[in-house]
């Protein structure tokens, strides 16, 4: 066998490598973006930075988080515990008395 034959020969396992491990660590990613929330940050407190320049974030998580819902669909049911008091305060219930609307956002 040649110099330039296992030279090629490396060269192709070598990119045959880090391929396997690009495609893995983007399937792993994705992966940790179909989490909840609670259990994504704490898979992500883990990522090393840079991984985040050399992985395709922004597309995978325009997938994962897509959704389902269209225009005119109900919004999901869910209960949440208010800022102050004990009861939970559950979509559902504030639906069936009167209109509801819903703001997510920042206001800081």
């Amino acid at each position: 066998m040649s110099k330039a034959a296992t030279v090629r020969k490396a060269l192709i396992v070598t990119l045959t490598i880090v391929a396997v491990l690009y495609v893995s660590s983007t399937a792993a990613l994705y992966a940790a973006m179909r989490q909840p929330p609670e259990r994504f940050g704490a898979i992500m407190a883990h990522v090393p930075p840079v991984a985040m320049l050399l992985l395709p974030f922004k597309p995978l998580w325009m997938q994962a988080r897509a959704g389902h819902l269209q225009v005119g669909d109900r919004a999901p049911d869910f209960s949440l515990r208010p800022l102050h008091g004990e009861q939970r305060v559950t979509l559902s219930q504030q639906y069936a008395s009167k209109p509801v609307v819903l703001v997510f956002g920042s206001y800081t």
